[in-house]
């Protein structure tokens, strides 16, 4: 991605927090044409002997499974809080609008994995992230239709192999700090979780 080196996250806990706070991901490899394939999911982000691991399933049907095993190489994004920021928060007349965000963006290894328990344990990092009361529900369900379940997804790995953080809040711009800062606290939700960052970033001043 574009990054230029005043919206670079300095700290790369940022990037690990965004990863858990927004876990929808876009997975973008290509297909058999070499034109970019978006599949949309939940990933698992598991920190394993030093090193980044995402983990996903799509369905069987969806052929981004065997776009991932022909060609590994992939990119995943995540999408942070994001909103329009009006030029009026500038001193001057002679600015436009713009549009803040934090993204983190993954270059990735992929691979497709097998078996039934490498699948469950999948699964159970998943339930676990977004409905743990769902996990005994799961754990009761007969064996043979978990297998039959199983049976309908393609799951896989996603070794990290490089890290970029954007967090995008017009830092190179302190004269409209103070007023843009205003405006996102009184704003919505993704507005308010950008002053937050505004706040962290030492911003508030």
């Amino acid at each position: 991605m574009y990054l230029p080196p005043q919206f670079a996250a300095k700290d790369p806990a940022i990037a690990l927090e965004l990863l858990r706070a927004h876990p929808f991901a876009s997975l973008i490899s290509t297909d058999d044409e070499g034109l970019p394939f978006v599949t949309h999911l939940p990933l698992h982000l598991l920190e394993e002997d030093g090193g980044l691991t995402l983990l996903g399933h799509c369905a069987k049907p969806n052929p981004h499974g065997r776009y991932l095993a022909a060609r590994p190489q992939a990119v995943v994004t995540f999408l942070g809080p994001h909103a329009y920021m009006t030029p009026r928060v500038y001193p001057d007349l002679t600015r436009v609008p713009t549009w803040n965000y934090l993204a983190v963006h993954a270059t990735v290894q992929a691979r497709v994995l097998d078996g039934f328990d490498t699948k469950d344990r999948l699964l159970k990092h998943l339930i676990h992230d977004h409905d743990p009361a769902y996990a005994d529900q799961w754990r009761g369900l007969e064996e043979d239709f978990q297998h039959k379940l199983m049976q309908g997804i393609t799951a896989f790995e996603l070794r990290v192999t490089n890290l970029q953080c954007k967090v995008k809040l017009n830092q190179h711009r302190p004269e409209s700090h103070a007023a843009m800062l205003a405006a996102y606290q009184a704003g919505n939700a993704d507005e308010q979780a950008l002053a937050g960052w505004m706040r962290r970033l030492g911003m508030a001043a």
